[in-house]
């Protein structure tokens, strides 16, 4: 049986890394450092939980129930539901959040800063369109993915910010201890665990199984085993370097604040913190770092959705699945983006329960055989309270305020009956004692049933 050799390994584990860490994951990070401060500490514990842990949960989770995707994890729960929250993950991941993401995003660090304001919309529009064509006929080679995200762009991705780190560490900002912003003074674990859902990457990590697995299956392996040991090796080494560099630019956040104030959000902090330390070449520095950082997570992603589709109706090709995901991510870019983004959370405020239960559940499922009587009950006593945390940070929250309560425009949350009921909901974890409950008793049931 073949094994893979270190130089494999290492090339599969920078395709993971490549897909997983996006822009969202530079600019998150330091904004979080610059908001807790002092708390820095406990602010990068509940976000490497979030946004390393739980991936990497994800990763074992499908390794665990021998699931090719997000489709085979929810089945227990049925077909309906199954293709439901694979339908939901794609398109919150891609045409709705996180691919016209990376186009703005890259497109926010690149030429906005260097095109006048009568010429923006037009300049966000061309990039986009090159942006997305390039994303296209990278990503139509589905065979090349890993060679050309693992082996070109991700490489050069780490180096360039390596040059940031290194700068940092041999030139330090400052001292960490600054005043932490009202919420991270009282609730920073809990602000800072909520803070790594905005990475996406436990739900991203559901959804970018399939594309390691093929990218395996590309590398000559095909038995189950190899490809599952293949997976935890390679995704473990990705996702602790992620990690390493969460840390790194948590600190590069806090330390900021000897230099500059509070940044309104990490895009205005990071371009801060590279023009501190590269001058005038920091713009075309910071654009090359943020393109490469965007392209391979939006080749991820795009791949991703377009494999799994492809998987569910094999009528529609690969390549057509791509072109779809692509052109509606470039209309969502251009068209409607800040709409859009202003469900974002709130779609995330209810998927991630719903992804972290199934992630549990799938590293449990060797106790109770993925017996479908403990998924129902929890997963049904899971998503009520998931619904109304997505409520409570819709735009629309206000209409039910005294039912769910509602964020305000200074990100408060005022009470309703819901987060008066059910513990733990101000933190935003109102979903995790029902399906504790719902767990202990779909297992009653489960154990009754076996000894009838």
């Amino acid at each position: 049986m073949k094994n893979l050799n270190m130089k494999e390994t290492l090339l599969l584990a920078s395709l993971i890394f490549g897909m997983f860490f996006g822009a969202g994951n530079l600019i998150f990070p330091i904004h979080l450092g610059q908001l807790a401060g002092e708390h820095y500490i406990s602010a990068t514990i509940a976000f490497l939980l979030s946004a390393t842990v739980i991936p990497l949960a994800a990763l074992i989770s499908l390794i665990q129930t021998r699931s090719t995707g997000i489709y085979d994890l929810a089945k227990p729960l049925g077909n309906s539901f199954a293709i439901f929250f694979l339908i939901a993950v794609h398109i919150s991941l891609g045409p709705m959040i996180a691919t016209p993401r990376t186009a703005t995003v890259a497109y926010a660090f690149s030429f906005a800063n260097w095109l006048p304001d009568s010429w923006q919309t037009i300049g966000q529009i061309i990039f986009s369109a090159i942006f997305f064509g390039i994303v296209y006929f990278l990503g139509s080679r589905e065979e090349r993915l890993t060679k050309y995200i693992g082996k070109y762009l991700n490489p050069l991705f780490i180096f360039l910010l390596s040059i940031i780190f290194l700068l940092a560490l041999f030139n330090p900002l400052g001292n960490l201890n600054h005043a932490a912003q009202t919420v991270y003074q009282t609730k920073a674990f809990s602000s800072s665990f909520l803070e790594g859902y905005n990475t996406l990457d436990a739900v991203a990590a559901l959804a970018f199984g399939i594309t390691i697995v093929r990218a395996i299956e590309n590398m000559g392996f095909k038995d189950n085993y190899q490809i599952a040991k293949t997976t935890a090796k390679a995704g473990t080494i990705a996702i602790f370097f992620i990690g390493l560099v969460y840390i790194g630019l948590i600190l590069l956040g806090a330390s900021s604040l000897a230099h500059f104030k509070l940044s309104s959000d990490g895009t205005t902090a990071l371009m801060q913190i590279v023009h501190y330390y590269l001058g005038y070449f920091g713009g075309a520095f910071l654009t090359i770092m943020v393109i490469l950082a965007v392209l391979t997570t939006a080749m991820g992603l795009t791949a991703s959705f377009a494999q799994d589709f492809n998987r569910i109706i094999p009528k529609v090709s690969y390549k057509k699945w791509l072109g779809l995901t692509i052109t509606l991510s470039f209309l969502s870019a251009n068209f409607g983006l800040e709409n859009i983004i202003s469900w974002g959370f709130p779609v995330l405020m209810f998927l991630y329960p719903i992804a972290i239960t199934l992630i549990i559940l799938g590293l449990l499922s060797p106790l109770f055989e993925k017996a479908e009587m403990i998924y129902l009950p929890t997963m049904g006593l899971v998503a009520i309270p998931a619904i109304f945390d997505g409520i409570s940070n819709a735009p629309f929250a206000q209409f039910f305020h005294y039912l769910i309560g509602y964020h305000d425009s200074k990100g408060m949350l005022h009470n309703g009956i819901y987060q008066n009921l059910f513990p733990l909901s101000t933190e935003g974890f109102g979903w995790l004692i029902p399906g504790i409950v719902g767990f202990i008793i779909g297992l009653i049931v489960h154990k009754r049933q076996l000894s009838m």
